[in-house]
């Protein structure tokens, strides 16, 4: 058991999810998901960054008072006020490790969604399939070849960061 307090002073290598009070170690470090890490943050850099949007990669997230995650990608229409943001991110990503298990996956999702988070997104770099989750429709299998959101509207097609 670790206290929140105690979680936001340390730096850990890497980093982990701060949940209920333990640790939760996250999948990374692979080829295939840092390659994908990098591939979507540099489409996003390119194709919504100049529209005021910012995208930041492994940032720590309060989701709840007592559950700080952090996806692998976040998205926000504006700049965060804060260094360690409370306000959902208008879009996380995450990108699975050989390790990960959809059901562990899941609660990460349903943690992003229940603290506002408009849209999901779930891709494994393995498989080259890709997922999306809303709090209306769930999580659900993308089988057109490109992400997308609505309101606004970002369109990612898989092909550019495969």
């Amino acid at each position: 058991m670790v206290s929140l307090e105690e979680y936001m002073e340390t730096a850990y290598e890497p980093d982990c999810d701060f949940v209920d009070g333990c640790l939760e170690e996250r999948n990374l470090g692979t080829w295939g998901h840092g390659r994908l890490q990098l591939k979507i943050g540099g489409y996003f850099l390119t194709h919504y960054e100049p529209q005021g949007m910012r995208t930041a990669t492994d940032v720590r997230i309060r989701v709840t008072p007592n559950r700080v995650r952090i996806p692998d990608l976040c998205v926000y229409l504006t700049d965060p006020e804060e260094e360690v943001p409370s306000t959902p991110p208008f879009l996380c990503i995450e990108i699975l490790s050989p390790e990960d298990r959809m059901s562990r996956v899941e609660v990460r999702i349903n943690d992003f969604l229940a603290m506002g988070v408009n849209t999901v997104w779930v891709i494994d770099p393995e498989t080259r399939q890709a997922y999306t989750a809303t709090a209306a429709e769930g999580l659900r299998e993308v089988k057109t070849g490109v992400l997308r959101t609505e309101s606004p509207v970002i369109e990612m097609p898989l092909a550019e960061v495969f």
